[in-house]
């Protein structure tokens, strides 16, 4: 992802999708009016800017824009929290974060995976590649070992397993949705990690729905989700599911944990996979 045209793109389609009224200016449906978002010079005068100083910006020519005309800018345009640490992000890298070797993770990180028996648990890597896992995760979404490790991501899961996709059920639109407006975050966040890129591009090929969806440019940092699964084996699981900063292991995303409610049906059917399932290996590596 080059970072200006990202930047052009995605001030575009910000400003396309707000409507003069929405942002407090006259809207005339006389015809008059060749597009229905907000143009250049009105987004420039709402956010206090000179038009020449707005266009340079929604070029990718960020260098000399500061802190404060961003803000400005993403009030008018009514960004979401994530999608304002998203336009900083593309605008004034805080850092260029270096890319990583990927090793096998630490002994005791695997130890802990393997000692929540009821959670299902995943540590991600940097483009949501699935590093290791524990058995009750790879009983409740996918057997993980058996998946080549360059098709071991989230991505792949979501849009070219169709198991995965079955088990999401009407859920599925909302989860693939989440997943590209994360990827995009990661992608501004690693903007020096070429395998985040790279897997975008290879899931870019092989589906059209996330190649609609990558367009779209939807940004969200999601941590916190609920799920209604259909399970094969035990039927409907309701999870929610926090993503956990690591932050003394750089090199990977967080550690996704799996909860049903106590008491609950679901629980008892995580408690059945538990018992039942085969230990199963907890890592591609």
């Amino acid at each position: 992802m080059e970072r200006d045209v990202e930047l052009s793109e995605f001030l575009k389609s910000r400003r396309a999708r707000l409507r003069p009224d929405e942002a407090g200016l006259p809207f005339k449906t006389n015809g008059t009016r060749r597009v229905t978002g907000l143009r250049r010079e009105e987004l420039a005068l709402l956010a206090g800017v000179s038009v020449a100083h707005y266009t340079r910006l929604e070029q990718g020519r960020s260098q000399n824009v500061s802190a404060e005309v961003l803000d400005s800018i993403a009030d008018v345009l009514r960004l979401s929290d994530d999608e304002r640490s998203y336009l900083h992000a593309l605008a004034h890298p805080a850092h260029r974060c270096r890319d990583f070797p990927q090793h096998p993770i630490r002994p005791g990180l695997q130890r802990l995976l393997d000692s929540l028996v009821l959670t299902p648990a995943l540590v991600l890597g940097r483009h949501a590649d699935v590093i290791a896992w524990n058995t009750l995760a790879a009983a409740v979404f996918a057997d993980l070992a058996a998946i080549p490790e360059e098709r071991r991501t989230l991505g792949h899961l979501i849009f070219l397993d169709d198991d995965v996709r079955r088990m999401h059920g009407d859920g599925w639109h909302r989860l693939a949705r989440e997943h590209v407006a994360r990827l995009r975050v990661l992608a501004a966040r690693y903007p020096e990690n070429p395998r985040v890129m790279a897997h975008v591009d290879a899931v870019c090929k092989r589906s059209p729905e996330f190649r609609a969806l990558w367009t779209e440019h939807h940004v969200a940092a999601a941590t916190h989700r609920d799920y209604v699964l259909d399970h094969p084996v035990v039927g409907e699981l309701r999870l929610s599911a926090e993503l956990v900063s690591l932050p003394g292991d750089p090199e990977l995303q967080g550690l996704d944990l799996f909860a049903a409610e106590p008491g609950s049906a679901s629980e008892a059917g995580l408690r059945h996979l538990a018992a039942t399932t085969t230990r199963l290996p907890s890592s591609g590596r």
